[in-house]
């Protein structure tokens, strides 16, 4: 009896104080209501309250951690297109190198590839209006092309000397997250993936069992440069490496309990041999699977430590379209690691860690990252693991300084590859719109003698050709311009990535490693 009575005068006593907690904190919202009251009634000049609303929102988010953020209807609806796999729009993809839009590929099946579009064509107007040689942004255009499915777009673009008119019926445009998946060599395979939209999953596992099927024994998977995206997307990758009752994740927060994701032990890929490849621009979901692989010890990471994002961001929609991302929790590897960074010091700091890195020495040396021994965990084997800041590799590999000469930089600055492969191109249109795999991409280059058309070219812009300096980056430079004119073919991405995968050395590593 007594034990009842004091359980009740406890819970009384707990319910009290958390009642005026709770009252307390709504005296303190209360005071920012009567500001804005204030204001309204006896403020000297009118205000536009939608307009004050949408300056201070962002403040507020500003106060909270570097993820929480307020979207604008417009901003949100971007953001939700891009994570949802698709957008409305005409299906081509371009680049701007002279103040011209120029069309690398067009979506198979897509609203431009019906309408006639072809590689090559040079975008002169959109909706009567100039947009080449004015100066407008490739963002700007990539707006005046996109609208909603059904609506049309009229463009005028050059093609061989003339001008030729298009009306395009806007669609929905997939958008793919596995940029490439293909065989690097009899056992290895390779899928590279750009972020965790709705489609990641289902992309993955449309490609794995023809590589399966090829012998593959090995899949390097490469999350570089990937900031994340969908939660249940990463978990559903992960599942298919991870044996049953395996832990991928579990999350936290003030009002949100633990809550823990297993794998079910049913995955496809649970026997081949993993190495998952990271930077410091991997983030977030990808930082959920890299870190899942490591603690279970199923695999190995590769690269450079990791961005750093260990919060999780809950959407919020309101009336008017708009919307924040409000972090509720953090999420936790499988050893305990909570992976995020610091934010303590403010946002602009916070945004500057990369540039940290590169000054203390990070990017090329090991020894440079930094260990906070009080947050040291250990893997299901044992393995120490640290978090705070990243996930750190197992197998650390630099920035690749090898080959940098003057001229490489010059042409890189200057972006002649670019160049060089637009004009191209336009020389071998035919040819390239034929190309059905890599070794009739490389015959061709052959057959122009790749190299001294680009020396010739180099020759034409005032560039001298040092011989020496083209002995040591001469390779490097020649497979940047083999890959890039490579996107101008039918392959695109899968000529593009295969090349340049011989000078990156994250994957020669990947290839290497035992």
């Amino acid at each position: 009896m007594v034990l009842v009575l004091f359980g009740a005068s406890a819970s009384r006593i707990f319910y009290g104080v958390r009642n005026r907690n709770y009252e307390a904190g709504l005296r303190h919202w209360a005071k920012v209501n009567l500001i804005l009251n204030q204001i309204d009634a006896n403020y000297v000049d009118s205000i536009d309250k939608r307009q004050f609303s949408e300056k201070l929102i962002p403040l507020i988010m500003s106060e909270l951690d570097p993820h929480s953020v307020y979207m604008p209807p417009q901003i949100l609806q971007e953001a939700e297109d891009e994570l949802q796999g698709h957008f409305d729009g005409i299906g081509i993809t371009f680049n701007v190198p002279n103040d011209t839009a120029i069309v690398i590929s067009i979506i198979a099946s897509g609203p431009s590839e019906r309408a006639g579009l072809m590689t090559g064509d040079r975008i002169i107007r959109i909706q009567g209006d100039t947009v080449a040689g004015v100066g407008i942004p490739q963002d700007s255009l990539v707006k005046l092309m996109r609208g909603p499915s059904g609506t049309k777009v009229n463009l005028d673009v050059l093609r061989d000397g003339e001008i030729v008119p298009f009306t395009i019926v806007r669609d929905k445009i997939p958008v793919k997250s596995v940029d490439v998946a293909y065989m690097i060599n009899d056992t290895t395979g390779y899928v590279k993936l750009s972020k965790f939209t709705r489609t990641s999953y289902s992309e993955f596992m449309s490609v794995i069992p023809e590589m399966l099927d090829k012998g593959m024994k090995k899949l390097l998977f490469d999350l570089r440069d990937n900031s994340g995206g969908y939660l249940d997307q990463a978990l559903l990758l992960s599942n298919e490496f991870l044996a049953k009752d395996e832990m991928i994740v579990y999350m936290e927060g003030r009002h949100r309990p633990r809550q823990e994701f297993s794998a079910d032990g049913a995955g496809s890929c649970r026997g081949v041999n993993l190495y998952v490849l990271i930077n410091e621009n991997s983030a977030s979901s990808s930082e959920i699977l890299a870190g899942a692989i490591q603690d279970n010890d199923r695999g190995t990471v590769i690269g450079r430590r990791s961005f750093g994002k260990g919060l999780v961001q809950e959407p919020v929609y309101f009336s008017d379209e708009s919307g924040i991302r409000l972090t509720v929790a953090r999420y936790y590897t499988p050893s305990g690691r909570c992976i995020q960074r610091p934010y303590e010091k403010g946002k602009e700091d916070y945004l500057f860690d990369i540039y940290e890195r590169y000054q203390h020495g990070e990017m090329m040396d090991v020894d440079s990252i930094p260990h906070n021994d009080s947050l040291k965990f250990v893997t299901k084997k044992g393995k120490v693991v640290y978090g705070g800041g990243g996930i750190i590799p197992d197998i650390f590999v630099p920035i690749d300084t090898v080959g940098v000469t003057d001229l490489l930089v010059k042409i890189n600055k200057q972006s002649l590859q670019m160049k060089y492969a637009l004009e191209f191109s336009d020389r071998f249109r035919n040819e390239l719109r034929k190309i059905k795999d890599l070794e009739s991409l490389e015959s061709l280059f052959r057959r122009v003698n790749l190299e001294n058309d680009f020396k010739s070219f180099l020759q034409s812009k005032g560039i001298a050709i040092p011989k020496k300096e083209w002995e040591i980056s001469g390779d490097i430079i020649m497979t940047q311009v083999r890959a890039i004119t490579g996107r101008y073919s039918s392959l695109d991405d899968n000529a593009f990535y295969p090349i340049y995968s011989e000078i990156d050395n994250v994957i020669q590593a990947a290839v290497k490693a035992e």
